[in-house]
């Protein structure tokens, strides 16, 4: 995000970090090129020969793991654009400037692949745009959810463009951005409020085909506030990659606000996950659900709420009080794993729970190589753009 924080008279401005020059045969661009021509032909399946080509999708099914990890899962991932922007822009963080031009990438192309991926979703995606041009569906749900991700997705283009404005030397333009800084802040909270919620909500219109413990009228408010913990854990783990991979590329601040931020996001993501488990116990406490809590689905869900909710809340407060910064990126994984599993349990394990085990769905070959396809991409655009842009450093040009 743009620098709008007014830095002191003590601080002089740096050179940039000079990238190291790699070969283009390094061991990342070879990995990275094998993944994409092997999942590249299932893509083109995808849209020369529909979705029956290439997915285990049915009239039974018709959502499977384009929606329940690419979606739902990316979608909660990329929160840690609203929440670092919204912690140092609004809340006076100061503590935690350098973590917010690589949150705001982050939620940028994460928001930009779940887009993506919708195209090899929808059954005709160059059809994507009708429901804001054609046919408004405006008390749809589902239309709450677009119009969300499409304003938000353009917020974050804006939020994320000062970086690349700086690298191109755009200066007046720029600053016009800059100047927005505080209202795209509020404006990204507001609509990641809205449609993280949203999607929760699009499963309340599944009342019979959700497994009990994962359906209720709180769903909203679970997939909300697990969003928050998703957004501070991956910036964590973000600023973990980053410093393993990229310390070239990063300027002294960078570097001494690390541990900052590991420990103040730490704290913050055990008290959030520490509510998510209350609202979740209340949850099942207000359906009456706790004879379900005795059957496999409920072990299941056990699984879920205490070794992925409550355990990396109990150890993040751990690892804060011990300063332990292992401890704490370790936790950030934990967590992320456990948003992954949540989001798979309600979109595919616990969907359908009531069927017979041949007409549940399993996602075919195409439908995991097209997913995996659509993550190496976006690796490889976010790491072009880390080693050409000032995100891991402050450009010396442009210290407001």
């Amino acid at each position: 995000m743009a620098d709008a924080a007014v830095t002191t008279s003590s601080e002089q401005p740096t050179e940039a970090p000079s990238p190291h020059k790699r070969s283009l045969f390094s061991p990342f661009n070879i990995i990275a090129a094998i993944l994409l021509l092997a999942t590249a032909p299932f893509a083109i399946m995808r849209f020369t020969g529909g979705l029956g080509a290439v997915t285990a999708l049915d009239h039974t099914n018709p959502w499977g793991i384009w929606i329940g990890f690419d979606l739902l899962t990316g979608v909660a991932l990329a929160a840690g654009g609203y929440v670092t922007s919204a912690a140092v822009y609004i809340f006076g963080k100061e503590e935690y400037h350098s973590a917010v031009r690589p949150a705001i990438l982050t939620g940028f192309l994460g928001y930009g692949l779940v887009v993506f991926a919708l195209l090899f979703d929808v059954g005709r995606p160059w059809r994507l745009p009708y429901p804001f041009f054609v046919s408004q569906g405006v008390t749809s749900i589902m239309f709450e959810v677009g119009a969300c991700v499409a304003l938000y997705l353009t917020v974050l283009f804006l939020e994320f463009s000062p970086a690349a404005m700086e690298w191109l030397g755009l200066k007046k333009v720029r600053w016009i951005v800059v100047k927005l800084t505080i209202l795209l802040t509020i404006l990204g909270v507001l609509l990641s409020t809205l449609h993280q919620s949203s999607l929760g909500a699009m499963y309340l219109l599944a009342p019979s085909k959700l497994h009990p413990l994962w359906y209720s009228t709180y769903l909203p408010v679970f997939f909300f506030v697990s969003s928050i913990a998703a957004g501070l854990s991956m910036i964590i783990f973000e600023s973990t990659m980053a410093h393993r991979y990229f310390p070239h590329l990063m300027d002294q601040r960078h570097k001494d606000e690390s541990n900052k931020v590991a420990l103040g996001f730490g704290r913050a993501a055990a008290l959030v996950l520490a509510a998510y488990s209350a609202i979740k116990i209340f949850g099942i406490a207000a359906d009456n659900n706790w004879a379900y809590l005795l059957t496999g689905y409920g072990v299941w869900f056990l699984v879920e709420l205490v070794g992925f909710v409550m355990a990396p809340a109990f150890f993040f407060a751990v690892g804060v009080r011990d300063r332990n910064f292992k401890l704490i990126r370790g936790c950030a994984i934990w967590t992320v794993l456990g948003i992954v599993l949540n989001r798979f349990n309600i979109s595919l394990i616990a969907f359908n729970w009531h069927l017979p085990e041949a007409e549940r769905y399993f996602p075919a070959l195409g439908e995991i190589a097209i997913s995996i396809f659509i993550v190496t991409l976006g690796i490889v655009v976010y790491r072009f753009i880390v080693t050409r842009m000032p995100i891991l450093y402050h450009h010396p040009d442009y210290h407001d």
